[in-house]
């Protein structure tokens, strides 16, 4: 099985001199294609700055990242942008979508934006995976914010990315919704093949991935399989995210 993604001791610092932090220190890891990863760890841990220098979001400050067979280090911001959008999907707790837009309009977005033709066939099908059948007309107002997420998560699928980032994908959802998100998110994972890598702070949701890996102080410090929730809060307990 190879890597969808591979970072080898990536660093990350912001700052100068005495005002200098790192936010990560010599991470080395492998994320397998195929596979659901969360990331996880207590506030200030790297968590963010993990999922942006592995997405190409952010240059680290030493180290090497690999997305599938492509080394990203050395790439220009157009080189990284051209990638991003045609090889990774991105879900925030934000949904960023585009109030103007309908939702078939909002989630061919990348593609137009890229100058991609519409494969009609895999939007019928995304649309139909993650349940937006007969919304396709909406806008976003209209739509509820678990929907709203729905629609994200389509618009992340519809290049077909080697990988999806979620950042917090269900932290503004309430409990039933994100449990419906994080069933898709397995689910993609599951029958389509993807490879998700989720930043959440819930072990809850990070009992729906294949592995979890936690960080402290910008350092993976460990990693679980087949993950429960309970396993996970007991973890990041003695991590000290919560007292």
């Amino acid at each position: 099985m190879t890597d969808a993604v591979r970072l080898d001791a990536v660093s990350k610092v912001y700052g100068r001199g005495r005002s200098a932090v790192a936010a990560l220190r010599e991470v080395s890891v492998g994320i397998p294609r195929g596979t659901f990863t969360a990331v996880m760890g207590p506030s200030g841990s790297g968590k963010s700055t993990f999922l942006q220098c592995a997405a190409g979001l952010d240059v680290p400050s030493s180290g090497a990242v690999r997305l599938g067979g492509t080394e990203l280090t050395g790439m220009d911001e157009n080189a990284l942008t051209e990638l991003r959008r045609r090889r990774v999907g991105f879900v925030f707790q934000a949904y960023n979508l585009v109030s103007a837009l309908s939702v078939i309009e909002n989630i061919t977005l990348p593609l137009r934006l890229a100058g991609a033709r519409v494969d009609r066939a895999w939007l019928e099908e995304v649309v139909r995976r993650v349940g937006l059948d007969g919304r396709a007309s909406h806008r976003p107002a209209e739509l509820s914010g678990g929907q709203q997420q729905r629609v994200a998560l389509a618009r992340a699928l519809v290049t077909r990315p080697e990988v999806v980032f979620g950042d917090e994908p269900t932290g503004a959802l309430d409990t039933m919704t994100a449990r419906d998100v994080l069933m898709l998110l397995r689910e993609v994972v599951s029958t389509l093949g993807q490879s998700v890598v989720m930043v959440t702070h819930d072990p809850v949701a990070a009992s729906y991935a294949d592995t979890v890996l936690f960080l402290a102080d910008g350092r993976i410090v460990d990693a679980m399989t087949a993950p429960d929730a309970q396993k996970v809060a007991e973890r990041m307990t003695r991590l000290g995210a919560w007292k």
